[in-house]
């Protein structure tokens, strides 16, 4: 079939319009009966010529080819009913071809966030710390679908200390992890978040494997390796459920080995001798009234016996918290509020989930204190945040006070 027969064709069916001023081809000159025609189809994307910048119009086409054209007709809403009848075999290898484009076009998928950070310290601890002043945080996601049960996560982070001019100029990969179901389990393998105790025990990354079975009632159990804070490895189990508007969990987790291989120094997160374990268990609550979240939960360790400063100290805690509403990235203007009570003792915690990191300046002793905070959607994707911690040490009674914002946009 030559092409001169196929534009008739379509000129027939009404595609033809008034002349553009534009000559798409070389061999269609301005003057061609076939002008107009040829112009509007290219400008609909219904033809597309070839690499030298010439129609065609007398040479023969294949039938797959002829579909093709078709195919792209129909996707403008042209009626071509008979020809899509004619070629109805090639058509259907033609979506069968396209949607398996279509979606190795969307299996991978890239998302990110980009944060700026400011912090300022005052009282025992100014001058000592992690506390950002001024630091802008770049985080970039890479989403592979590997199948229909399998996917794999990568980030990639970037971290500018703005204070100083001093900051890592390299883009990281620092997680990298496949999930996906075996069985009746689900299943996350590699570097990733980590999170145990609703983050008041553990809230970084970690290289783990993590299977978890059940839905209203769910056990989990992982095994691992933290990312520095003093310990070679961990492992864990835990219950979660769900009645109503009340969830619960209940878990066990031990650290092993400390000091024997992590970067971090052994005084700094890890209040024992060395190659001591932590051995920490704990239950928690929330329930939802509304608006309003009352969540607590209580830890106990047995990290207690060897601190330097307070021998003997607390080994168990617990953390009040109560939160209203939430900032929704997606509704500009909405917002949330939040506050906090800690009185964690020794051991109760390794990475905790505090934005500022000021739990680490009282590893050997505990820790008492409160955090306010708030939050609100300013733009769509655009979040700000605001928060005070004030704490103090519960055998020194060093005082610590923070005020942390941040300002997040995600794409």
């Amino acid at each position: 079939m030559k092409k001169s027969l196929v534009l008739a064709a379509a000129m027939a069916l009404g595609v033809t319009t008034s002349a553009y001023a534009a000559n798409p081809f070389s061999d269609v000159p301005q003057g061609h009966w076939a002008y107009d025609a040829v112009n509007k189809l290219s400008a609909e994307g219904v033809v597309d010529g070839y690499p030298d910048g010439t129609y065609g119009g007398d040479r023969l086409m294949t039938r797959y080819e002829m579909a093709q054209i078709v195919a792209k007709a129909m996707a403008k809403g042209v009626n071509v009913d008979k020809l899509a009848a004619e070629f109805a075999d090639e058509l259907d290898s033609l979506g069968v071809r396209v949607a398996n484009l279509e979606n190795k076009t969307d299996n991978v998928k890239i998302t990110g966030q980009v944060r700026y950070e400011y912090g300022d310290r005052s009282g025992d601890f100014d001058k000592k710390g992690k506390v950002a002043k001024h630091r802008l945080r770049t985080r970039l996601f890479v989403n592979g679908q590997i199948n229909e049960d399998w996917s794999y996560t990568g980030r990639l982070q970037n971290d500018q200390n703005l204070a100083d001019d001093k900051g890592n100029d390299d883009l990281k990969l620092n997680q990298a992890y496949v999930s996906g179901k075996l069985g009746g389990l689900k299943v996350i393998a590699g570097k990733g978040d980590h999170y145990l105790a609703n983050g008041y025990l553990y809230d970084d990354t970690a290289e783990f494997i993590r299977a978890s079975y059940g839905k209203d009632v769910k056990v989990s159990a992982y095994y691992g390796k933290p990312t520095d804070y003093g310990y070679d490895k961990m492992w864990g189990a835990e219950v979660s459920g769900r009645l109503g508007d009340l969830s619960f969990s209940a878990g066990y987790d031990e650290f092993k080995d400390a000091g024997s291989s992590n970067s971090m120094t052994l005084t700094q997160f890890v209040p024992t001798a060395e190659g001591k374990d932590n051995s920490v268990w704990n239950v928690s609550a929330k329930y939802n009234f509304g608006d309003v979240q009352l969540a607590a939960i209580y830890l106990n360790s047995d990290n207690d016996k060897a601190t330097d400063i307070a021998p003997g100290a607390d080994d168990d805690g617990y953390v009040i918290g109560l939160n209203y509403k939430g900032a929704d990235k997606n509704k500009p203007g909405s917002y949330g509020l939040f506050a906090n009570y800690y009185n964690q003792g020794v051991g109760t915690t390794v990475a905790h989930t505090m934005f500022t990191g000021d739990w680490d300046l009282f590893a050997k002793e505990g820790f008492k204190g409160y955090m306010v905070g708030g939050g609100v959607t300013v733009a769509k994707n655009m979040v700000y945040q605001l928060h005070y911690y004030d704490l103090e040490g519960k055998e020194s009674g060093l005082d610590d006070r923070v005020i942390w914002s941040r300002l997040q946009f995600m794409f």
